[in-house]
């Protein structure tokens, strides 16, 4: 993909972000914290043009890279890894997809990860619609970490710039991210 049309992409996925996703009142974050204002990015990863976008420009950042799979905490992951994953295959450069589960499975085989078994040693990359703190990918890292699964970056749609960053790199997490808050003025 050329970087025409990459940055064409993303104008597209900004725009939809902006129209639909962000919202401005009182919010209660996931983290606890008080903001005046939420991006809920699964209203566009949910759509088909918001996962096509968001799944395309993805797959550009992460080509050539050598990983195995590509996963994240549910449920902000979930939509974009299944785009990922189809989008992928239809690209002839396919790749696994998996789901960090927040407590595992009650019954069965109790899992904390859905989706082909990861072996040790295995490489992969945790994406996310949103960051702020980046609790949920630290704690996915640690689950990976302790199967002997290796990950040391994040993708995210969107980063809030409220310490998600410093916070991943203090655990060998390097946070990439297709937009900033900063992007949208805030």
């Amino acid at each position: 993909m050329q970087d025409q049309n990459i940055n064409e992409l993303k104008k597209k996925l900004f725009q939809l972000l902006k129209k639909e996703a962000l919202k401005r009142g009182r919010f209660i974050l996931s983290s606890g914290r008080e903001s005046n204002y939420y991006l809920d990015g699964r209203i566009i990863t949910l759509t088909p043009e918001g996962a096509y976008l968001t799944a395309s420009i993805i797959l550009e950042m992460i080509k050539g890279r050598d990983i195995v799979a590509v996963g994240g905490p549910t449920l902000g992951a979930d939509p974009i890894v299944g785009a990922l994953v189809i989008l992928s295959y239809i690209k002839k450069i396919p790749i696994t997809a998996f789901i960090v589960r927040k407590t595992p499975k009650e019954h069965g085989t109790k899992q904390r990860i859905e989706g082909p078994g990861l072996r040790k040693g295995s490489r992969v990359i945790l994406v996310d619609d949103v960051a702020t703190t980046g609790k949920a990918l630290i704690e996915s890292k640690e689950i990976l970490n302790n199967l002997g699964v290796i990950v040391d970056s994040a993708i995210v749609v969107v980063d809030r710039n409220e310490g998600a960053r410093k916070n991943l790199n203090q655990v060998g997490l390097r946070l990439e991210s297709i937009f900033t808050i900063a992007d949208f003025g805030l």
